[in-house]
């Protein structure tokens, strides 16, 4: 039986309609592995956040992800570790986290990450 113990949570800006999207087409390939996932809305949440070691304003420009226990991790490796419990998405979780990859794919996600939040006045 899952309990919220053997989940990860991501902590996804609701308020942005491609992290809305990215997590739709995350739970359909995912599957019955969608269970493994709990999904928290970092909108308006800021103390929360605070709580939970997470600077609001990096939550909106970084993915954190919760592991199994209690770790939180940012950036790339919070798409890893969310890609990792999927089969399908397993391959592109290793390719990713290849050194030369994960360098030219964090530039690309800051600039297309701020240029949303630009668009958004939170810039």
């Amino acid at each position: 039986m899952d309990t919220e113990k053997d989940k990860i949570t991501v902590y996804y800006d609701g308020a942005c309609p491609a992290c809305i999207r990215d997590r739709n087409n995350y739970e359909k390939l995912s599957g019955k592995d969608a269970e493994q996932v709990c999904w928290f809305d970092i909108t308006g949440q800021e103390n929360q956040l605070r709580k939970l070691g997470i600077d609001p304003q990096k939550a909106l420009t970084e993915l954190h992800v919760k592991d199994e226990n209690g770790r939180v991790v940012s950036e790339l490796d919070a798409y890893i570790l969310l890609m990792g419990k999927v089969p399908l998405l397993k391959p592109i979780a290793w390719f990713i986290g290849l050194p030369l990859i994960r360098t030219v794919l964090a530039k690309i996600y800051h600039w297309q990450v701020n240029r949303r939040l630009k668009a958004r006045g939170l810039l």
